[in-house]
């Protein structure tokens, strides 16, 4: 009987361990699912063609100024927003811009945010909606989240899982001019307006030339 209960007691601890075990690790991965999106911020205001206000969820405002650094301008293909992305030299010039599009809407939406690029490859598939034919469907992959959203070659007229899809005659100078770390901005409305202040500060400039 002795015996028996000490069974018992060591089958309680084992089952007790156990349990606490499973805990800790859904507790740990619900803090990473709270923290899917470190650099996501609630709005991005562009103010100039390199300055961003950057509003998080608690309503903190902070100025961006990326003039110094190359970086990518996307402003999602949503209604209000138009559906493109932009790049942007050291000096603040934008020479290149191209159509694209994000992730669709019921849980799909690119996230807000200012990211770098952490990663690119060429030739890869994604793994959690892989291509039905076997072909490598995130070719010319700049991947800018720990979850998954990428940059990379993709239909511009169908929306995406969440990454930003780059037609096939842009996304190969895209992918040699960015780098790792090269800072990504995802935005909802308009930055074209800098580009067109841009031309006609370029014509002005011709002209009094």
């Amino acid at each position: 009987m002795k015996k028996g209960r000490e069974m018992t007691k060591i089958l309680t601890m084992v089952l007790a361990a156990f349990v606490f075990v499973n805990v800790a690790q859904a507790n740990e991965k619900r803090e990473v699912v709270v923290s899917k999106f470190k650099h996501q911020a609630k709005t991005i205001t562009p103010l100039s063609a390199t300055e961003f206000e950057v509003k998080d969820k608690h309503g903190n405002t902070k100025i961006v100024n990326l003039k110094g650094k190359k970086f990518v301008v996307v402003s999602v293909s949503e209604p209000g927003s138009e559906g493109k992305s932009y790049a942007v030299d050291e000096d603040g010039t934008i020479w290149w811009v191209d159509k694209i599009s994000s992730g669709a809407y019921g849980g799909h939406e690119t996230p807000n945010g200012i990211f770098p690029i952490i990663l690119k490859r060429r030739y890869h598939m994604s793994g959690a909606h892989p291509s039905a034919n076997g072909v490598n469907n995130m070719d010319f992959e700049m991947l800018f989240t720990n979850q998954g959203h990428a940059l990379h070659l993709g239909n511009t007229r169908a929306l995406s899982h969440g990454c930003i899809h780059v037609g096939r005659k842009d996304v190969e100078a895209m992918f040699k001019w960015v780098d790792t770390h090269t800072k990504v901005v995802i935005m909802r409305g308009h930055y074209g307006q800098f580009l067109k202040q841009e031309l006609e500060q370029f014509k002005q400039d011709v002209k009094s030339y």
